[in-house]
C-alpha cells in the first residue's frame, strides 16, 4: 500500500497536493503528489513501503483542510464478471476490516457510479463476511473502496477514528424549508464537523447567546435560533421575517466589520464575502478580546495560491493568540457546502462557560 488516495471538492486538486507535500516533507516521507484538474481527487506516491501508513498515522485527518476523505492501498483492475472473486483475492493481504464504505468521485462520472454502488454492496458485503473479511468490531479498520470505473477500483483503508465522518466526505444533510437560505447548510454541517455529538447539549443550548455578522437574511442565525440561543444578528440589509416572528432575533442594522457586543457571547458567526485577511483580523479581535467563546468563520479564498494564504493566515492567528497568552483551539475544513471559501471553528479555552 504505497499510495495515499484522497477525495476533494473539484478544482482543489492542486490544494490537496500542496498540503500533502507540505506534510510529508515534514515527516520525511518521500513521494510525490499529483491530482487531475476538476477530477475531485488527488493522491500522494510514497517511494518506499509503508510510507502512506505513517502519512496517516502522523497525522490527524481532522486537521486536515482540503482532503474530504483518504485511505492507503492501491488500484485493482477488475473483470466485468465476477469481480468479487477478483476482490477477495486481493483483500487476503489487507487486514480484516471492521466496516466498509463503497465511494465515488465527486463528479458527473461518479455519480453515474453510484447506482451500480448500491447494488454492488449487498453482494459484495455478504461474500467479505462469509469470507471473514469483514467483521463487527468498531475498532477494526474501515474499508474503503473508491471506484473509478466498473472496471477499476481504489483499494483502501483507514482508521476509522482518523478519516471522514461520511462516505466521501459528503454528509446527508436536509435544508430546511423553512431556513431563509440554502447557507444555513454550510454552518450545520460545521456544527457536526467541529462539535462531537455527544457535547451538543453542552455547547449548542438555549441557555447560550449568539451574533452572527454578516447575517441577511439569516441562513445561520437560523441555526442558532434552531438551538434556541438569543442571536443578535448584524447586517444593512433585511432578515427573514420568520426569523424576527421567533422573538430570539434583535437586529441591528450595524457594519459587522466594526460592531462589538457589551458582553461576551457564547457564539459569534461570520459569512461576510471579503478578503480573508480583513476576515482573519476580525477573528483575531472576536476570540483575542474575548468577544466570544467560540466561533464559525468563513474564509473566503484567492483564486491562486489558495492552500498557501489559508496556511499564512492561520499561522498568523496562532502567533497572535500566542503573543496575548491566551489559549484557542483552531480547526480549518473546506467543507463539502463550501465553495471558494474554508471554514475555521475557534473556541478559547481559557474563558469558562457561564
Amino acid at each position: 500500500m504505497t499510495t495515499l488516495f484522497m477525495h476533494c471538492r473539484p478544482g482543489f486538486e492542486g490544494e490537496v497536493c500542496a498540503e500533502i507535500s507540505e506534510h510529508a516533507a515534514r515527516l520525511g516521507v518521500a513521494g510525490y503528489a499529483k491530482g487531475k484538474p476538476h477530477s475531485a481527487s488527488a493522491e500522494f506516491v510514497c517511494l518506499d513501503e509503508g510510507g502512506a501508513e505513517r502519512l496517516m498515522r502522523e497525522r490527524r485527518f481532522d486537521r486536515l483542510i482540503f482532503p474530504r476523505q483518504w485511505a492507503r492501498g492501491d488500484y485493482l483492475d477488475l473483470p466485468e464478471t465476477d469481480r468479487i472473486s477478483v476482490l477477495l483475492a486481493h483483500l487476503a493481504q489487507l487486514p480484516v476490516c471492521g466496516s466498509l464504505w463503497l465511494e465515488v468521485l465527486d463528479s458527473n462520472d461518479g455519480k453515474e457510479l453510484s447506482t451500480f454502488c448500491r447494488k454492488f454492496e449487498g453482494p459484495l458485503r455478504k461474500a467479505l463476511e462469509k469470507a471473514g473479511r469483514l467483521i463487527d468490531d468498531p475498532t477494526a479498520p474501515r474499508l474503503l473502496l473508491t471506484f473509478i470505473s466498473g472496471r477499476r477500483v481504489f483499494v483502501g483503508v483507514a482508521e476509522a477514528d482518523n478519516s471522514a465522518l461520511w462516505p466521501m466526505g459528503i454528509p446527508r444533510l436536509k435544508f430546511p424549508r423553512e431556513a431563509p437560505s440554502r447557507s444555513t447548510l454550510k454552518l450545520e454541517e460545521a456544527w457536526h464537523q467541529f462539535i462531537p455529538r455527544e457535547q451538543w447539549e453542552q455547547r449548542l443550548n438555549d441557555d447560550m447567546t449568539g451574533v452572527d455578522l454578516g447575517a441577511s437574511p439569516g441562513g445561520w442565525t437560523y441555526q442558532l435560533v434552531k438551538r434556541g440561543m438569543l442571536v443578535t444578528a448584524i447586517d444593512n440589509g433585511p432578515m427573514a421575517e420568520s426569523l424576527m416572528d421567533t422573538g430570539l432575533v434583535q437586529h441591528l442594522m450595524a457594519d459587522g466589520f466594526t460592531w462589538k457586543p457589551r458582553q461576551t457571547v457564547d457564539w459569534m458567526v461570520c459569512d461576510i464575502v471579503e478578503k480573508p485577511a480583513r476576515t482573519a483580523s476580525l477573528i483575531e479581535t472576536w476570540l483575542g478580546e474575548g468577544l466570544c467563546r467560540e466561533a464559525v468563520v468563513n474564509l473566503k479564498l484567492p483564486m491562486k495560491q489558495r492552500y498557501a494564504e489559508v496556511h499564512k493566515l492561520l499561522e498568523r492567528l496562532e502567533a497572535a493568540f500566542k503573543a496575548r497568552k491566551i489559549k484557542v483551539s483552531i480547526a480549518c475544513k473546506q467543507l463539502y457546502h463550501d465553495r471558494e471559501e474554508v471554514t475555521c471553528h475557534l473556541r478559547r479555552l481559557d474563558l469558562k462557560p457561564r
